[in-house]
Order: structure tokens, then sequence, then C-alpha cells
């Protein structure tokens, strides 16, 4: 969830929005694109496995070898697609998630508000150095003067005469 900034329009939070999704997408693009092509390639791949071993296996089985080809590659074709389901969903998820990430930075850069996020602030200003005290007076420093002249005596104490 992303909020129009302070100072922004609707027109102007639906223009970032776009622009947003766009560059997002762009960036997840040719992952997205190697995601599809490695469940392709896993599917043709569990297939022709199947066919393979269905024609070794299958030959005694069946009357004509031709069937046990045909029952081990859509054999193949059911595992090797499950196994690319499989692996799809984990890249899918992986792919969102990156998605979501670039389309939250592109928000935020645009002076939009995102929840969790600490809105962008003015630096803070600089501070004069505070001069350090010396833990030590110097030498030429003469004793300090306690209690300080024409100080009273504490209430039930006597001077010293």
């Amino acid at each position: 969830m992303v909020l129009p900034g302070a100072e922004k329009t609707p027109p102007q939070f639906q223009a970032d929005i776009l622009s947003c999704q766009q560059q997002a997408q762009a960036y997840v693009a040719p992952q997205t694109d190697a995601a599809n092509n490695q469940a392709a390639a896993a599917a043709v791949v569990g297939t022709a496995i199947g066919a393979a071993v269905g024609a070794m296996s299958g030959s005694g089985y069946y009357y004509y070898p031709r069937n046990a080809a045909v029952w081990g590659a859509g054999t193949g074709l059911l595992f090797g697609s499950t196994m690319a389901a499989g692996q799809s969903q984990a890249s899918s998820y992986s792919l969102q998630r990156r998605y979501d990430i670039a389309y939250m930075q592109c928000m935020y850069q645009l002076g939009n508000l995102v929840p969790g996020q600490l809105a962008a602030q003015r630096p803070a200003r600089a501070m004069r150095p505070v001069p350090a005290v010396p833990a030590v007076p110097p030498a030429d420093t003469p004793a300090p003067n306690f209690p300080p002249p024409n100080t009273p005596a504490p209430v039930g104490v006597t001077p010293p005469a």
C-alpha cells in the first residue's frame, strides 16, 4: 500500500502509480521471461524422458510398442508439468516480491508515503561544536575560594573563631 504524499493531488498520484508500475515491470521483465522459459523447458524435457522410459519399459506390457511410448509421454508430460509448476510457483513468488519492492522504492522516491517507512525529512541543522572542557585546570589557575566571601554559616553550625 502506498499513500499520496502531503502535497500530491489525485492526478499527480495516479501519474506516479502508472510510472512506477511501468518501471517495476521493466525491472522484473527479464527474470519473468527466464522463469517462463525454464518452466516450458522442464515440461518438454519431462515429456521426452517419459516417452523414452515408456518406450523402453512398456514394450512387454502392450501389444503395440508405440502405445507404451504414448503412455510414457503422457506420464512424462504430467510429471514434467507438475515439476515445472512447482518451480514456476516458487519463482513467481520471488518475482512478485521483487516487483513490489521496486514499485515501493519508486513511489517513495517520488514523494509518496509508504506505510512502515519514515517520511523523508530535511537534514538536521548543523550544531556548533561544544568546546572541550579540560579535565585538569591549567597550572596558573588560582585555587577556588570556598565558601565565597561573606557567606553566612549554615543553620546550627557555629563559625570558627
